[in-house]
């Protein structure tokens, strides 16, 4: 894109392209050797505390010692990829474009076992990633009937967690299962 051995001036080329003048002579700095011991201690606060942020782990570093700022262990974090595990927003908005289905059970009584179950899909945040937890829970009773781990996504662990409760506690008395209004739980390759 850029030619230094060309006539016109690198101000020119930079301009005939709509790049800015500073990205033509910036070169990257390599991180001093202060910054590498700060991101290899952030690394090691955050595998032990993956909730903590810039402020949080600005006086961890406090404690230890460290002088540093919220912006720079923020920018650390930053250039590093490294992110705090907490509960985003909006994460019960089902995708557009995916059907909802109606809701069964608004008139419904529910008065005796096995007439409702309820699969419950979550997720367990972990050092490294996250462990999914499916759980086949009775309505009436309230009781876990069958669970199963597993660290993808899915369809075969729910179904297996369903399957489980079909054999230890009988088929349901009616026809009616409930499952997350989302789409995670449709039949596809996914939960």
């Amino acid at each position: 894109m850029i030619d230094r051995s060309h006539t016109l001036s690198l101000t020119r080329q930079a301009r005939a392209l709509g790049m800015s003048r500073g990205t033509v002579y910036y070169l990257p700095r390599p991180a001093s050797e202060v910054d590498l011991a700060l991101m290899q201690r952030i690394d090691e606060l955050h595998l032990d505390y993956p909730f903590a942020g810039s402020r949080m782990l600005q006086g961890l570093l406090i404690g230890e010692g460290n002088k540093i700022g919220r912006v720079k262990v923020r920018n650390l974090m930053k250039r590093m990829g490294i992110e705090s595990i907490y509960r985003r927003p909006n994460t019960s908005k089902p995708a557009p474009g995916h059907k909802i289905y109606p809701y069964l059970l608004r008139e419904l009584p529910v008065t005796r076992p096995n007439q409702v179950w309820a699969i419950v899909i979550t997720y367990i945040p972990m050092a490294r990633g996250y462990v999914y937890l499916a759980a086949v829970v009775d309505w009436y009773t309230r009781r876990v009937l069958s669970w199963r781990l597993s660290i993808t996504l899915e369809t075969a662990f729910c179904i297996e967690a369903v399957e489980d409760a079909m054999v230890k506690h009988g088929k349901l008395t009616s026809s009616i299962q409930i499952k997350d209004r989302s789409s995670r739980l449709l039949p596809s390759s996914k939960c």
